[in-house]
C-alpha cells in the first residue's frame, strides 16, 4: 500500500460520525504529516458539530474546535489520499460523484478493517448511542492505522 498522507472521513451531513472519527485519527497521529480531513456527502451549508457528538469527544478528552461541516471536493484527493466512509451507499455514492476517488482508495472504513457492521447513523439517537458509536469509530481507527501505518505501532 502507498504511503497515504491524507485520510478523509465522510458520512451524510458531515456532523457526527465523520467529525468523530477524524478527531480520534488526529490524536492517534498527533505528531505526524498526515492531514485528517472530516467531510459530508450532502452539505446545504457549514453545519456546526452535532452537539451530541461533541459531548462525547469531550467527555473523551477531544474536541473539533471551530468545526463546520464540509462537502466533500474531488480537489481534495490526492494519489496519497485514502476515502473512508461510514456506509457502503456513502462508498458509491462518493465514487460515483468524485472523478478522483475510486475502488483502491474509497472504503467502508468498518469493511477496510474486516468488520461485518457498518457505522450506524446516531442521526437523532439519544446521547448514549452516540457514546457507543464513537467506541465503534474508535477501535475501527485503532485497526486502520495499524493497517496504513504498521510502522508506527509501538510508539
Amino acid at each position: 500500500m502507498k504511503q497515504i498522507k491524507r485520510i478523509i472521513y465522510v458520512a451524510g451531513s458531515g456532523t457526527s460520525r465523520a467529525p468523530m472519527a477524524a478527531a480520534i485519527t488526529k490524536s492517534m497521529l498527533k505528531d505526524s504529516d498526515v492531514d485528517v480531513l472530516s467531510r459530508g456527502i450532502v452539505v446545504q451549508f457549514p453545519e456546526p458539530l452535532n452537539q451530541k457528538a461533541e459531548a462525547i469527544l469531550i467527555s473523551n478528552g477531544l474536541e473539533e474546535k471551530d468545526y463546520r461541516a464540509r462537502q466533500i471536493a474531488d480537489r481534495e484527493i490526492t494519489d496519497e489520499t485514502i476515502i473512508f466512509t461510514m456506509e457502503e451507499s456513502q462508498r458509491v455514492k462518493v465514487i460515483n460523484e468524485l472523478d478522483h476517488a475510486t475502488e483502491e482508495n474509497t472504503f467502508v472504513l468498518s469493511t477496510f478493517v474486516g468488520d461485518e457492521l457498518e457505522i450506524l447513523d446516531t442521526y437523532g439517537a439519544p446521547l448514549q448511542s452516540y457514546g457507543l458509536c464513537f467506541e465503534v469509530i474508535k477501535r475501527s481507527v485503532e485497526k486502520a492505522l495499524e493497517r496504513l501505518y504498521p510502522e508506527k505501532k509501538g510508539e
